[in-house]
């Protein structure tokens, strides 16, 4: 009688889980920790993997894309989208390395590379020629200059959004699917008069691009959910292909991307997603939290795996780290550990004065770097851009190189620049840069009526020392009357800087809301700019600070990494996500900056900006230093701020040692 062996297999005929693993050609099961190898070696059915900060997410992808093939999948057949190219290129790159090329070929890009593609080849199934041009942020916000151009709605008598501002508000409104109306009044509530403009705009570039075969980064994913939610016979055609689709950083999806997602699944729900809740940050680009949180009651059967083995930080890192998600309200629970020892707790300093906590920050650089500690492995992370104002100066004076990621340097912003500009005139009335650049401010003054000004003060028939009376009879200053009747007041010796800045701003602030359609948040900006300028007592030496080169700029290779070229790393938050540094600091931990006072005021912000402390901590690996000034004095609020964040505030001595830094 003959004898056969028989292997169970699963409903949709591959092979089960119970297989030899001696068939591979890799060692899955010694190279993963559990949870990795439980992630990797599920084959049919959906998964959602919570990949806690640090824990390997990467590598599980790459290993699962690895371990299906070698099960004898078709790479055409898998599906893997990301958020970047770079990200995509380097998980293909590295599935090749552990395997061989067949990784390469399986179908991976970003939802929009993959909608593109998709969109090409099937374009008639949703109304396109195939020969569709794709315009990007540039081209989208000229298309819409051009509308707004031809609607009569730039005119010197009404104010009404630029170009880019009505860009922000018609892609928000695609993402999220939240109303342009709802989008105005919340974030441009200065434009709710111009709402039914506005959306007539709207209108027009949608039609715009309908008649000329013209679509945008969000018609891409906007065309390709509309593909996949009909079913026509051509996407059930694609779908039939797809034997297993996975989606990296889950958490950064929005509304839309989450929609695709669903329609990807709907013949084959092999669907495996990869994210982190804890590290949801992105509401202000779109992303959708409840994207995560909700999967495992949108889609059906998911088996939940979380990996919590860091491979990053050491333990008292992570202790922090867990203590501050744990007083999340929704979650996916997990606890961060490691292998890695170090009796090193974190620091929670307290400082009497903004400009005291820079002056810490910097000393403790030098003090690293004094220990071997190279100056690219030195970071220092900010909630806003603007936090790191005070410290860029004193970095400059000890002669520390820094590079600055998310937002520009304090100096390079163009309303700092603005009222420096005045406050150089003030010093040095013949600074006929900073002339050019406050004429220019000004309504009715162009390029040749301000160079006629510029010429009369170089050649000393003008000085804002003298009574600006006798210019009254000059037509040229008649537009200029008011800006020389300030600074000659501002002349006085016995006004300290700041009360020279307060005057200038308020000058300016017309000029200002004028200017700039998001000035309701560069206010802050300037606002920080008064603070700055309360610990100086003459006006030559905020001007020398304002005044030092940034040390990048004598940097000729970064490619070399001698020491001479390092550099400290400033980021906000936002930009440092998926980095890390041997040692971090996190500054103005300061409740009403961070979590800010806006945010204080929605669970759902305030909830996101907890999310934004912990991405912060975990980008730790050995030292992590936390700090915040005392008595700052808010002029948002009118209050004085004093207290540490509320996500650091009950933080106990066995998680973080505390100090006070006085002068």
């Amino acid at each position: 009688m003959k004898k056969y062996t028989l292997t169970r297999i699963n409903q949709t005929g591959s092979i089960s889980a119970a297989l030899d693993e001696a068939r591979f050609s890799i060692n899955y099961a010694e190279l993963l920790n559990p949870a990795q190898y439980e992630a990797v070696k599920s084959v049919d059915g959906t998964y959602l993997i919570i990949a806690g900060a640090g824990t390997g997410k990467t590598r599980t992808l790459v290993y699962r894309v690895a371990r299906l093939i070698e099960l004898g999948y078709d790479p055409q057949s898998i599906l893997l989208l990301t958020f970047t190219r770079k990200s995509a290129t380097e998980m293909l790159n590295r599935a090749s390395l552990i395997l061989d090329n067949r990784c390469s070929k399986i179908l991976g890009g970003t939802f929009h590379s993959f909608a593109n593609v998709t969109l090409r080849k099937y374009s008639k199934a949703v109304g396109l020629e195939n020969n569709f041009t794709i315009l990007d942020q540039s081209d989208s916000e000229d298309v819409i200059n051009l509308i707004r151009s031809q609607s009569g709605l730039i005119s010197k008598e009404k104010r009404f959004p630029n170009k880019r501002t009505l860009g922000k508000i018609f892609s928000l409104n695609v993402n999220t699917e939240i109303s342009i109306k709802a989008i105005v009044e919340d974030d441009y509530p200065h434009f709710r008069d111009d709402l039914e403009e506005i959306l007539k705009v709207s209108a027009a570039y949608k039609s715009y691009k309908r008649k000329n075969n013209l679509l945008d980064y969000d018609d891409l994913l906007i065309y390709l959910k509309i593909f996949l939610q009909e079913l026509s016979p051509a996407a059930k055609s694609l779908l039939s292909k797809l034997n297993f689709v996975m989606i990296d950083e889950f958490q950064d999806t929005n509304k839309l991307q989450n929609d695709i997602v669903k329609g990807l699944t709907q013949l084959n729900n092999n669907l495996m997603v990869v994210g982190d809740d804890s590290q949801s940050i992105y509401a202000f680009r779109g992303a959708n939290f409840k994207n995560i949180i909700d999967f495992p009651s949108q889609f059906s059967n998911v088996k939940i795996i979380t990996l919590e083995e860091n491979f990053r930080s050491t333990q008292p890192i992570l202790n922090f780290a867990n203590r501050i998600v744990d007083a999340s309200l929704e979650k996916f629970p997990k606890n961060l550990f490691t292998h890695k020892k170090s009796s090193n707790v974190p620091m929670i300093v307290a400082a009497l004065t903004e400009n005291l906590q820079s002056k810490f920050v910097v000393d403790k650089i030098l003090e690293l770097r004094e220990e071997g500690i190279p100056l690219k492995e030195i970071c220092v992370l900010f909630r806003s851009s603007f936090f790191s104002f005070d410290l860029e100066i004193e970095l400059s004076k000890a002669n520390l190189p820094f590079q600055k990621f998310g937002g520009m340097k304090f100096v390079e912003t163009a309303h700092v620049k603005d009222v420096l500009a005045f406050l150089r005139i003030i010093f040095n009335n013949k600074d006929l840069v900073s002339w050019f650049r406050v004429l220019l401010l000004h309504e009715g003054i162009g390029q040749k009526s301000a160079q006629k000004i510029i010429d009369e003060i170089s050649e000393n028939q003008i000085d804002i020392k003298q009574n600006p009376e006798g210019l009254k009879t000059k037509k040229i200053f008649s537009k200029v009357s008011a800006l020389f009747e300030l600074l000659h007041s501002l002349q006085s010796i016995n006004e300290t800087p700041t009360e020279k800045a307060q005057k200038i701003i308020e000058y300016y602030s017309p000029i200002f809301q004028e200017k700039f359609d998001d000035y309701n948040k560069r206010k802050k900006d300037l606002d920080i700019f008064l603070n700055i300028t309360e610990k100086y007592r003459s006006l030559e030496s905020l001007i020398s600070d304002m005044s030092i080169d940034p040390p990048i700029d004598s940097f000729v290779d970064l490619g070399d990494e001698s020491s001479e070229d390092e550099f400290v790393t400033l980021s906000t938050i936002h930009s440092a996500k998926g980095l890390e540094w041997h040692s971090v600091f996190v500054i103005h931990a300061l409740d009403g900056y961070f979590p800010s006072n806006r945010s204080a005021y929605k669970i759902e912000t305030l909830e996101e900006e907890r999310r934004l402390m912990y991405v912060a901590v975990t980008r730790a690996k050995n030292n992590l230093m936390i700090s915040y000034p005392m008595n700052i004095y808010d002029r948002e609020t009118g209050t004085t701020l004093s207290k540490p964040s509320r996500f650091i505030s009950d933080v106990t001595g066995d998680l973080a040692e505390g100090y006070l830094l006085e002068e």
